[in-house]
């Protein structure tokens, strides 16, 4: 996978950016359950406008054993210098939909992101649906026309773009994304929404049922609605069937943050038949009258919430205060200011404990074997590997019996105190954010380090792995 820098024209507006494999969003990463995937990145970024340095996270992979794969750069490694590569190696025992960006402060604003899907081929809905396959990845992304390193604060995106194109206001005549179907035939959807900000409310016209089978990579029992709301970070797979007579119908994704509205197609994609003429579609947006509901979603397989089912039943529980000011986030009192040393290498490197790693006030030590509850306060805008949602955002009841399971959650408004638990069974230093990126950046995360006494025996890492903080931190100021 080829990291450089390129001109590209998404929503009818010109800019540079920086790609995976040339194109925006990249190339779709793809295997099978069990699969081991050998990933190099090469980074050959030597824009001074942008970050030129760089590191790739594959978001939702439990990164089992190979915490030095997780690809958060300062966390689990430096980042890889341009000019250099480097070798992610890993094999996940999961099946579903993933997708994949930079991990370098808000570098993939700029442009690098891409889908990650790993097929089961003993999924449990084989006999649900007809295609799944590269054509059936359906991307939800923001886009800025200005660099990231530019912008200060939370910016409004330029405009919002459905499989890599979008429209703005002055570019009504920009092509769109298109998902093409044949009638009669039925198809995995696979659902990401990539953006650095916005969530949106998804619908297509002329089809109100959308079956959704999968959440954040957990098969989930089936759950029929006329339109999702997607948070960033966050993936669905739904049944979509091609039942409609031909022809041309709108993909909708109404945005949380930037021009909203769906005038001259903007936040617009298309859905074509076969055999439709090429044309903008002249269908009419439905009213929503069977939204998608977070509570109603449920894990196919080993459903119920680790620990006793009442509040504070787990080994662990943490409440964390969620604030902000002055342009900055803060968890329990302390903003994330990332470690020139990486958590990861701090601990392989002799720190004797868990509680003297870096940063300080944003590590928290987890024993193995645990049960951890968080309670996550609303009001604070936000989003965390797979955990048991036991409260959603908008509800005021507990579900410990088969509660939403998955990677990223809406933490709500000012009545909300959503609350995920999940047992500390992976030993490593994992990263626990705000997916707003501008959020991220303003420092809201923390880490918790698992199980550190273990790292040393249980996290395999490399002589290139070693090699990666050395070569960066000889990088002059231009450089990085």
């Amino acid at each position: 996978m080829e990291i450089a820098n390129a001109t590209v024209t998404l929503d009818g507006d010109s800019r540079v950016a920086v790609l995976a494999g040339g194109t925006f969003p990249g190339p779709v990463v793809v295997g099978n359950k069990g699969d081991n995937f050998l990933l190099t990145v090469a980074n050959n970024q030597f824009d001074p406008s942008m970050l030129q340095s760089t590191s790739i996270h594959w978001h939702g992979i439990f990164q089992a054993g190979t915490a030095s794969s997780d690809g958060v750069s300062f966390v689990t490694q430096c980042p890889i210098a341009h000019g250099n590569s480097f070798l992610y190696d890993f094999t996940p025992d999961q099946a579903g939909t993933f997708w994949y960006h930079s991990h370098l402060s808000t570098q993939y604003c700029d442009g690098l992101r891409g889908a990650f899907v790993i097929y089961d081929p003993a999924d449990p809905y084989l006999d649900q649906y007809d295609v799944d396959d590269d054509t059936t990845v359906l991307t939800l992304a923001d886009w800025y026309h200005t660099l990231a390193e530019a912008e200060t604060g939370a910016p409004a995106p330029s405009s919002n773009l459905i499989q890599g194109l979008g429209r703005t206001s002055t570019t009504l005549t920009a092509p769109l994304g298109v998902l093409t179907v044949t009638q009669g035939l039925r198809y995995r959807i696979r659902l990401i929404n990539i953006p650095s900000d916005p969530n949106y409310v998804f619908q297509i016209d002329g089809h109100t049922n959308l079956t959704i089978i999968e959440a954040d990579g957990i098969s989930t029992t089936p759950y029929t609605v006329d339109s999702i709301q997607i948070y960033v970070g966050q993936r669905y797979s739904f049944i979509l069937n091609a039942d409609q007579p031909i022809g041309n119908y709108w993909i909708r994704a109404n945005p949380s943050t930037g021009p909203s509205g769906f005038t001259g197609g903007i936040n617009s994609g298309v859905l074509r038949y076969v055999g439709a003429a090429v044309a903008d579609p002249t269908t009419t947006q439905a009213t929503i009258a069977n939204a998608f509901n977070e509570v109603n979603l449920h894990p196919l397989v080993n459903p119920g919430a680790p620990g006793s089912p009442v509040a504070g039943g787990v080994d662990v529980a943490m409440n964390l205060n969620l604030t902000n000011s002055g342009g900055k986030f803060f968890i329990n009192g302390f903003s994330f200011v990332p470690p020139t040393v990486p958590v990861l290498l701090q601990i392989l490197s002799g720190a004797e404990t868990a509680n003297s790693l870096l940063p300080a006030g944003s590590v928290y030590p987890l024993q193995k074997n645990s049960t951890i509850e968080l309670s996550l306060p609303g009001g604070v805008v936000g989003g965390a590997h797979a955990f048991d949602v036991v409260r959603s955002a908008g509800s005021i009841t507990y579900n410990y019996a088969n509660p939403a399971r998955r990677d990223v959650v809406s933490i709500g408004g000012a009545d909300d105190n959503v609350t995920i638990r999940f047992t500390t069974d992976n030993a490593g230093p994992w990263f626990l954010h705000c997916h707003i990126d501008w959020h991220l950046q303003a420092g809201f995360a923390i880490v918790f380090a698992e199980d550190s006494a273990d790292w040393s025996t249980e996290i395999a890492h490399s002589t290139a792995w070693d090699d990666l903080c050395p070569i960066y931190d000889a990088l002059g100021p231009g450089d990085l």
